[in-house]
């Protein structure tokens, strides 16, 4: 008999471990809740981005004026309702700084003014416009920038800054000197027209604390109660609906003790996930579903995997006790499950270093979800049909499956 690894020995203590971290995750859950994202989450949510502003457009002409800016350069475009639209191009190799630039403007585009806030030397491609393409009328248009020496400022100052409304949550987004911030406003159901009073409610209270040239809108987006409780109650039914799915499977390839224990190890590692995201604050969005979703695909195939040889070692040792039969099955495909799960995190851990925002999180989740799924094989499900098949005997244990297979429970 080949030598194997006394897995079944920590059956009690890893099962006892397991359920010390989902209780801890079901408390977290109902004391500090799920970090719900503005997929599953009726509010407002806006980000924001700290840069001065370089300068100001403003137009009195009797036509209109759009600005738009590329990997080239920056257009202006003079509609016209009687004559030809007629674009102006401004490129960053023709005009490498704001001074140039805002001298070509006004001498070319008439009814056009621009007020000067940067150094006259500032890089012209260090300026951003928040739109692929906006309009310029009597009302300031602020081009905004990021100088080089600027200080970077983290979620703590932006919180602080946005004290007057306690129900506001401040997430950095990207790189620190990147200056973005994604801030979210919950819909309490206290407002008329929810989408322009919490908007209005956010651009007030920063502009009190950091004055309009200061700060740059890059996004809004708004979503209703009844939306994002449908979401919600359809994300559940998805996971549910892969569980169950995943346990037919099971009891139709093996048997009923096996699918048990396949599902079991499955809920294992969705409720060790949603544990981490409770105690870590993660944002739960719908790429958070996505990871979960991942996960079960992912720990299902390593589960098939072990299921597969244990029905062979069964055939192969009938009068081996049932639980050595388990644990030389997992110490053979012990080297395997190891070689693929470290190939495959190798992948979510770039994605960790190199990504930020939603993708990061992303690859937060795997990361979690795959350490769970190599270990619940083993211990979850092996302890689950473990209790289930008793003191059996291999061979017992077969007797069992050939009378499942003539009653036509499995095939």
């Amino acid at each position: 008999m080949k030598k194997c690894i006394k897995f079944s020995k920590l059956f009690t203590v890893m099962v006892i471990f397991s359920s010390a971290l989902i209780v801890s995750g079901i408390a977290g859950f109902f004391t500090k809740g799920i970090n719900f994202g503005i997929d599953f989450q009726a509010g407002f949510i806006a980000k924001v981005r700290f840069a001065p502003s370089a300068f100001i457009l403003t137009y009195n002409g009797e036509k209109n004026v759009q600005v738009a800016q590329n990997g080239q350069g920056i257009d202006l475009t003079v509609i016209s309702v009687d004559t030809e639209n007629k674009v102006y191009s401004f490129k960053y190799t023709d005009y490498p700084e704001i001074g140039q630039f805002i001298d070509a403007v006004q001498q070319q585009i008439d009814g056009i003014k621009i007020q000067t806030l940067a150094p006259v030397s500032t890089p012209l491609r260090d300026v951003f416009i928040t739109a692929e393409t906006s309009r310029v009328t009597m009302e300031p248009f602020r081009v905004h920038y990021v100088p080089s020496q600027i200080q970077p400022i983290d979620a703590d100052e932006v919180r602080h800054a946005l004290a007057s409304i306690p129900s506001a949550s401040v997430q950095q987004v990207g790189e620190a000197q990147d200056r973005v911030f994604q801030i979210r406003l919950p819909d309490n159901g206290t407002y008329t027209n929810a989408n322009a009073e919490l908007r209005a409610v956010i651009t007030t209270a920063l502009v009190t604390a950091y004055e309009a040239d200061n700060f740059v809108v890059l996004s809004t987006d708004f979503v209703g109660s009844r939306f994002s409780s449908s979401l919600a109650q359809q994300a559940i039914l998805l996971v549910l609906g892969a569980l169950f799915l995943i346990f037919f499977y099971a009891l139709i390839r093996f048997r009923w003790t096996f699918a048990l224990g396949a599902v079991l190890a499955l809920i294992h590692d969705v409720l060790i996930m949603l544990a981490f995201i409770v105690w870590s604050r993660m944002e739960f969005t719908s790429t958070t579903i996505a990871a979960i979703l991942t996960i079960v695909g992912y720990s299902i195939n390593d589960t098939v995997v072990v299921f597969d040889r244990i029905r062979e070692n069964i055939r192969l040792n009938p009068k081996l006790p049932l639980v050595e039969v388990l644990d030389l099955a997992q110490t053979e495909v012990l080297t395997r499950t190891i070689i693929t799960t470290v190939t495959t995190m190798l992948a979510a851990i770039s994605l960790y270093a190199f990504t930020s925002g939603n993708m990061k999180d992303f690859a937060l989740a795997l990361i979690v979800g795959m350490t769970s799924g190599v270990y619940s094989t083993i211990y979850i499900a092996g302890a689950c049909i473990t209790f289930f098949s008793g003191k059996r005997t291999a061979a017992g244990d077969l007797l069992q499956t050939k009378k499942e297979v003539i009653s036509g429970v499995t095939v």
